[in-house]
């Protein structure tokens, strides 16, 4: 639904108030990033498309029109929070309310404007810090009474089409929360714990459709070992000593460039976290150790769905106009947002020309080359009904040049593009003012030279016929021809087929590896851009399976339509089932103890046990149990969960008792234990190594799987 001025939508999935309602009712709280710009890798950071056409408008400045517009919003939204009771004081979830996001970044750029847009802020206001290690790179709050704040504590980053994955690990996590909080920290809020899907357009520029999907929780919303278990015995752990952490004195002890002690002392205190084993004679109790982690792994499967797969492709080929059928006729191309306000991500330029053979190369072996200067995001090119090639920027450099060898013949004629954006900027200064399509198109090589086409009277309109059509709904398929369709295909194609809904309730996610760029819908819900032939410079896509939530599926036959812009093959589209069935343990004999067994009595810290030693621990999701053991080593096992090799030297006990301690159960624990395990032979690694390694691999499944 396209924003409209002065009409609120809080209907369905924009239902604010349910939403809030729904973070109580479940314990929690609430931070309302309000904004209204809010950057998030959302469209216009937030901001809706019609505020851009505001007459005089300078987003994110002092300047009247953006500022009247941000207040009307803003009271509105505090106003309809405060009549629900939903802030804090009135029993509510929301204790922290954000307006703007990280303008230190762009308010230099307004100069004088930018001081004043920051400067009238409420004295209650306060300055927080978004990164990866605020202990170290925040100042402070902006006032002495006021709590240190880590509002995006980012547990990875998003990604943008053409990137190569991208990571952060736990112990890194871990290891800056521990430090934030002894460095006086009141707040840390994960950016993301849970990823997501950005459906339809609501991706910013070049943003791939999934956002965050190395969150504790992936964009299925399954739990990734070990960053989700590893958090949670950190917090764990931060309770356990939360006296000490408020009232103890606190020195410092610098081992090196990388490690730093801290202990905390009181007469009866007796605590010290630490990051590496290297320190640990220096702690007299080492309650939590953020590099060495007693936590479960896992890997995700996708899983060729039994039911769904059985494909009947048709395919439609959208038209290719020309200059005397489009509505909108210019001496020049046309900016392209401007015309599409956002309502789609293309639009199409249409010029003519007239040619006598004295106008193109004499030789026969040569040809004239036409060359495209755009604004981005990216476009196709036809001459005379052919497709000539694909072109486009990156999230860098929007802006690009596409040059491609072209064949003309005598009379008129046709040149066609299909520019398009690949969602709109999200963050930096001047939002308003950035531009996208079509600025100059010349033919290079002909008999004459140059010949500039850019004054030459252009026809335009905006999107293209299958999205006024709504082939991606039932109704809207009925209105066109289908052919039957496999293989390779064409550009600018649409397909269709039906399917059926995947077995089980696991989540859903279709692959489209062999595509190349486009849109996919299910029952005319919109999954999102798909882009796989922009590639990494690790020469894999950024983003080969894309989330279909179960709740845009129908009991059966449901309707799957793909809009391919540049040629790919439909017929390696597949839909899997998504799990984290494989969970694995790893861990060394140096570990420190589970965090389970501690406690504090008396101000002290002391385990339950007289002679604590690590565990394995090995947990399935609640309706499942241990089905298989597919690795278990205790010696110089390596590789990570999922890719388990066995080493040169091993107990021959190990699976024997993992299969008997695990077997058929929910969950399981294995005590790094020589006396349990068994003493470690084989080669002279065994003598090298002072402490052994335990790795587990194993399968969960529901009682009816196999």
């Amino acid at each position: 639904m396209k924003p409209v001025e002065g009409q609120f939508n809080f209907t369905g999935n924009y239902d604010l108030v349910k939403f809030i309602k729904l973070i109580a009712e479940n314990n929690l709280y609430a931070i309302l990033r309000l904004g209204p710009f809010i950057q998030a890798e959302w469209n216009l950071g937030g901001l809706p498309f019609w505020l851009r056409d505001v007459p005089n408008i300078i987003f994110r400045s002092y300047n009247e029109p953006y500022m009247t517009h941000m207040k009307r919003y803003s009271e509105m939204i505090i106003n309809m929070m405060k009549k629900e009771k939903l802030f804090a004081p009135q029993g509510g979830p929301i204790i922290l309310a954000q307006i703007e996001n990280e303008y230190n970044h762009v308010q230099e750029s307004y100069r004088e404007k930018g001081i004043q847009y920051q400067k009238d802020a409420p004295a209650n206001v306060i300055s927080t810090c978004n990164g990866r290690h605020c202990a170290d790179t925040f100042g402070g709050p902006n006032g002495p009474n006021k709590p240190s704040l880590w509002t995006e504590n980012w547990t990875a980053q998003y990604r943008v089409f053409g990137d190569p994955p991208s990571q952060r690990a736990a112990e890194d996590i871990a290891f800056s929360v521990a430090r934030f909080f002894m460095n006086n920290g009141s707040m840390t809020n994960y950016y993301m714990y849970h990823g997501g899907t950005n459906f339809g357009r609501t991706s910013s520029s070049f943003v791939t459709t999934r956002y965050y999907d190395e969150a504790p929780l992936d964009e299925f919303g399954l739990i990734r070992e070990p960053k989700w278990s590893h958090l949670r015995d950190l917090h764990t752990t931060l309770r356990l000593v939360k006296q000490p952490f408020l009232l103890g004195t606190q020195k410092v002890k610098n081992i090196n460039k990388f490690v730093q002690i801290i202990t905390y002392e009181k007469p009866e205190s007796n605590i010290c976290l630490a990051r590496s084993v290297a320190i640990l004679p220096d702690c007299k109790t080492v309650v939590y150790n953020t590099e060495l982690i007693v936590s479960q792994h896992n890997s995700r499967s996708f899983v060729l769905s039994k039911k769904a797969n059985k494909f009947k492709w048709e395919s439609y080929r959208e038209p290719i106009p020309i200059a005397k059928d489009l509505p909108v006729m210019s001496k020049t191309p046309l900016e392209l947002t401007s015309m599409t306000k956002d309502t789609t991500d293309y639009m199409w330029y249409s010029t003519s020309l007239h040619l006598d053979s004295d106008d193109l190369p004499m030789r026969p072996d040569i040809l004239p080359v036409i060359q495209i200067q755009s604004l981005g995001d990216a476009l196709l090119a036809f001459v005379n009904g052919e497709y000539i090639g694909f072109g486009h920027g990156s999230f860098i450099e929007k802006s690009f040049s596409f040059s491609k060898p072209v064949s003309l013949k005598t009379g008129v004629n046709h040149i066609s593009i299909l520019a398009m954006t690949v969602g709109l900027p999200n963050s930096g200064a001047y939002m308003e003012k950035r531009f996208s399509g079509i600025r100059a198109v010349i033919l290079q090589g002909m008999s004459s030279g140059s010949l500039d086409l850019t004054l030459n009277q252009w026809g335009h309109k905006v999107g293209i016929e299958g999205e006024s059509l709504q082939l991606y709904t039932e109704e809207g398929s009925k209105k066109v021809k289908w052919n039957p369709a496999s293989g390779p295909g064409t550009p600018i194609t649409w397909y269709k087929t039906n399917f059926a809904t995947p077995e089980g309730n696991n989540p859903v996610a279709i692959k489209m590896e062999r595509m190349g760029k486009g849109v996919v819908w299910v029952n005319g819900n919109n999954l999102g851009r798909y882009w796989e032939n922009y590639r990494s410079p690790l020469g894999a896509p950024s983003q080969t399976e894309y989330h279909i939530p179960r709740s845009f599926l129908k009991p059966k036959n449901n309707l799957l339509v793909v809009y391919e812009e540049s040629g790919g093959t439909i017929d390696g589209v597949v839909i899997n089932t998504v799990n984290r069935d494989i969970i694995c343990s790893f861990m060394y004999e140096d570990y420190p103890p589970n965090i389970d067994i501690w406690k504090m009595e008396g101000g002290v810290l002391k385990t339950t046990l007289e002679s604590p030693k690590p565990e394995a621990q090995l947990t399935c999701d609640p309706d499942k149990f241990i089905k298989e053991i597919q690795f278990a080593s205790f010696g110089n096992p390596w590789g990570s969960c999922g890719t388990y090799i066995q080493g040169t030297c091993q107990s021959p006990n190990a699976k024997q008792v993992v299969k008997k301690a695990c077997l058929g159960k929910n969950s399981c624990r294995i005590p790094l234990d020589r006396a349990i395990l068994g003493d470690p032979s084989g080669d002279k690694s065994c003598s090298q190594d002072k402490f052994k390694r335990l790795a587990i691999q194993v399968r969960c499944a529901k009682k009816k799987d196999e």
